[in-house]
């Protein structure tokens, strides 16, 4: 129990323990000299001695606890956050020698260590770089390719979800609800007319023609299922001239194949922290209080398997219905001329809602947004039951409750770079917090912390940060 007390709090309790036993070690020694004194009188004497004598040692151990803390104890456990951060997440920069400069050559020793690991990891990763270009050579011809052909197209795991879509099916989708990868087929389509096809599917292993309905009332489509050759899942094919989708549209791919294997439905709490899917969003506000103010402008961005996902992002201006004061347009430049024709919450709450379905909702400084949400729940006719991380105790989590725990400073930690201008836009901040958090999760899971429950136990320990940031 007690080798999973963190540096700081162990080293407390080691001083604590030796002030209790100093101060029993000065009492019994005073009452052993009272005793051989014998003479009553000097009871006063002994006891005034006895607390003198202890408010001393305890000043002495606080004093040494103290400086010890501040220099020995706080700097290892930035040095050893600061080694994980470049172990797990490949942050690069120079280590806090300043910071560090009472533990000896422990300092100059991990950062010899490190500069040889991110010399041979930019090795490693000129090589790949090499590799992803011409990975994505090809992958640019293949988009050619297929959009010289008229349908949508889809691949689908055997829980029916989503895999890989091309840019018409994308359209097919968004008429429904934004598009998202492992996002369940049943999100966009009948379930039952899917089921049967798919039944007749594995029954016969040949192409299955049949209608698709489109979920919540959505056009239908005359669809094939085509078997995978041998690979899990299937594919749905969607005529594109029924679809009203123009031949020519740019038809980018969105796929992630190791979803295919991903395993079948469990509680949140035991699923693997790399096997969720996140939305990391961010809110801009005509102010800083959830009961008054309201919301202008909305960003989110999908991350599955560690990374975010090309193309599924959200931008939404939202219009607030009174106008905006002046000091908050300084902070997010957003003013009333941008919103006017936006659509209100409601509309916009809806569609951030379809787009975080079966996803961990991800903020920095959740309770703050969570608040402006939940506030317009009704009006949205949505319920924001989603599980939600937060990185400010992420964050606490890993470098410590004592460090600054702001956007930027997390940032900073991990060399996740933010554009000026991208900085306090609702979309910037959702693309900072999702590199942030995917930066984190190796780190999380280096740590110990593989599974989503236990993630949520550790950033419990640190909810006050929380209450004092709000």
């Amino acid at each position: 129990m007690f080798g999973r007390l963190g540096l700081r709090l162990r080293v407390f309790l080691i001083f604590c323990l030796l002030a209790l036993g100093g101060m029993a070690i000065v009492a019994g020694a005073l009452v052993l000299g009272y005793m051989r004194a014998g003479r009553p009188e000097l009871a006063g004497a002994f006891v005034l001695s006895g607390v003198l004598a202890g408010f001393l040692f305890l000043g002495l151990v606080a004093g040494i606890w103290f400086l010890f803390d501040e220099n020995v104890a706080r700097p290892i456990v930035r040095l050893a956050a600061a080694l994980r951060a470049r172990a797990h997440a490949g942050a690069s920069g120079d280590i806090d020698l300043h910071g560090a400069r009472y533990l000896g050559d422990l300092a100059p020793a991990a950062q010899a260590v490190t500069g040889q690991l991110m010399q041979s990891a930019l090795d490693t990763a000129g090589a790949v770089a090499t590799e992803t270009a011409r990975l994505q050579a090809e992958r640019d011809r293949l988009t050619a390719l297929l959009t010289d052909i008229p349908v949508a197209m889809m691949i689908v795991s055997p829980a029916h979800r989503i895999v890989l879509y091309d840019g018409q099916a994308a359209e097919v989708l968004a008429q429904v609800a934004p598009p998202r990868l492992d996002a369940s087929l049943f999100d966009y389509f009948d379930r039952g007319a899917v089921e049967e096809a798919h039944v007749r599917l594995t029954q016969t292993g040949r192409e299955v023609a049949f209608r698709a309905l489109g979920a919540r009332g959505a056009q239908g489509y005359d669809a094939r299922l085509k078997p995978l050759g041998g690979a899990p899942g299937y594919m749905l094919v969607i005529d594109a001239e029924e679809a009203r989708i123009a031949p020519e549209a740019a038809r980018p791919l969105v796929y992630d194949f190791g979803l295919l294997d991903t395993p079948g439905d469990e509680l949140f709490e035991n699923r693997p922290l790399s096997g969720l899917c996140y939305v990391a969003f961010d809110t801009e506000t005509t102010g800083l209080l959830p009961h008054k103010d309201a919301v202008l402008q909305i960003g989110a961005v999908r991350v599955l398997r560690g990374r975010p996902v090309e193309g599924e992002e959200l931008d939404l201006l939202v219009d607030p219905g009174r106008p905006i004061p002046p000091a908050s347009t300084r902070v997010h430049h957003i003013t009333d001329a941008m919103v006017a024709g936006a659509p209100d919450i409601a509309a916009a709450g809806r569609r951030l809602h379809d787009f975080a379905r079966d996803a961990v909702l991800v903020a920095h400084n959740a309770p703050f947004d969570m608040a402006f949400l939940r506030n317009d729940a009704d009006r949205m006719g949505v319920t924001w039951d989603h599980p939600i991380l937060d990185t400010v105790l992420l964050s606490a989590v890993l470098f410590g409750p004592g460090e600054v725990h702001t956007l930027d400073a997390l940032c900073g930690r991990l060399d996740v770079e933010i554009d000026p201008a991208d900085r306090h836009t609702a979309l910037g901040d959702a693309r900072a917090t999702a590199l942030a958090l995917c930066r984190m999760l190796p780190i999380l899971e280096a740590r110990g912390m593989k599974r989503f429950g236990d993630v949520i136990a550790e950033t419990r320990r640190h909810g006050r940060l929380l209450e004092d940031l709000n």
